[in-house]
Order: structure tokens, then C-alpha cells, then sequence
């Protein structure tokens, strides 16, 4: 973890499964990017906290998530997530998932189970478990995928994002050729735009409705 007392954001990590707890960093190229571009943030890797007969780590028992994985995954999550936001003394909107693969699948899932979560979501070669039924409230969904992918085919990353537009979420979908699954420097470099440049609904339709309260006391 990357302390700073002046720290205005929060980004947990969520690797992927499948990683031996004593090989390299995997969301370390991750980290990097985010304090080049927020040198006020603070980064904190979550690592999955169960371990398979061969000692890598898991999210959930088993290769595939389950729902009875994803419902007792989940509040471990959350607990962590607002405990460590809480010590930075930062409010959710300032809080945001960044995922890999089954990660990515956790935090998709997290803002979608509990409101007022995290303000935004990257999730790297990973998706929903299920398709959403309804937007995540104030919550930007970022899916940056590799047309590659056959561990998660990009087909139900497309079907998740034009279902999400089609409630009303914040999400944009990046789908960049020839990357397989993983978290490219290509993924990341998207990331790192769409951080830079993406303006939520909200703060159009708060700018709407200043200008228009503006305009009201002007006349």
C-alpha cells in the first residue's frame, strides 16, 4: 500500500485469481500508472485471501465464480474497502475498483450489490457474473477488454456495457485487437484516458441545472 496524508483518492487493486501469493506483483504496471497521474492517491492492493491446492490465490473454491463464491467474497470486500477508506477519511465518491480478471468480476459485482460503494469502477479483462439489472448508482463503469480474450470472450463484455447504457449507468467500453487476457500496457494506457477525460451524467445534468438556476436569477 502507498501512503499519503494528503491523499485525495483511493484505488483498491484486485488481481486476478490463479496468482501465487509469492510471485511477482501482476497490478504493480497498474499502480504505477495511477500515481504518475494522481501523485496524491493512495493505492492499496486487496489480494484474493483463499489459496488452492497448489497455493494461488482465489476469490472463491474452485476455477469458475459461483453465486454461493461471489456472497461470501463480497462482504469481505466491502468491510475492507470502507475501512480503509474511512482511515484516509475519504468518501466513497473518491474511492474506486480496479480489477483483473475474476477481480474485475468482484468489483463489478460490489458496486452492483451495495450503493455508495466506490464512485468508479476499471475492470481489465473481466465482467459480470450475471447481466446487470439495473445502473449502479453514481458509479463510472470503465471495461477494458482485449478482443483476445477466450478466458472471458468480449461478447459479454459488449452485451453488459450496451445493457448498461440502455439503464441509464455511466460506462464507457474500450475493445482494443490482438490482446488476450491480462492487463495489457494498451489497457492500461485507456484506463489512464478515460480517468482523464470521461465527465459523468451527474455533473452535466448539476451543470444544467446551475445554468438554468443562474439563468432564472438573471431575469
Amino acid at each position: 500500500m502507498s501512503f499519503n496524508p494528503a491523499s485525495d483518492l483511493l484505488f483498491a487493486l484486485l488481481p486476478d485469481s490463479g496468482i501465487a501469493p509469492d510471485g511477482p506483483d501482476t497490478v504493480a504496471p497498474l499502480a504505477a500508472a495511477l500515481h504518475a497521474q494522481y501523485p496524491n492517491a493512495v493505492t492499496l492492493t486487496l489480494h484474493p485471501p483463499l489459496r488452492d491446492a497448489e497455493g494461488r490465490c482465489r476469490w472463491w473454491a474452485g476455477d469458475a465464480p459461483s453465486a454461493d463464491g461471489l456472497a461470501a467474497a463480497l462482504p469481505h470486500l466491502s468491510q475492507r474497502l470502507r475501512g480503509e477508506a474511512a482511515k484516509l477519511g475519504l468518501p466513497w465518491q473518491r474511492v474506486a475498483l480496479a480489477g483483473v480478471g475474476d477481480g474485475a468480476l468482484l468489483a463489478l459485482e460490489a458496486v452492483q450489490a451495495e450503493a455508495a460503494l466506490a464512485g468508479r469502477v476499471l475492470a481489465f479483462a473481466g465482467g459480470y457474473f450475471a447481466r446487470p439489472e439495473h445502473a449502479p448508482q453514481d458509479v463510472c463503469v470503465h471495461l477494458l477488454h482485449g478482443l483476445a480474450d477466450e478466458r472471458f470472450p468480449y461478447r459479454h463484455v459488449v452485451d453488459a456495457a450496451q445493457t448498461l447504457v440502455d439503464l441509464g449507468a455511466d460506462v464507457t467500453a474500450d475493445l482494443l485487437p490482438h490482446l488476450d487476457h491480462g492487463l495489457h500496457p494498451a489497457l492500461i494506457d485507456k484506463a489512464m484516458a478515460q480517468l482523464r477525460t470521461f465527465i459523468p451524467a451527474r455533473l452535466w445534468r448539476e451543470a444544467v441545472i446551475a445554468a438554468q438556476e443562474d439563468e432564472r436569477a438573471a431575469s
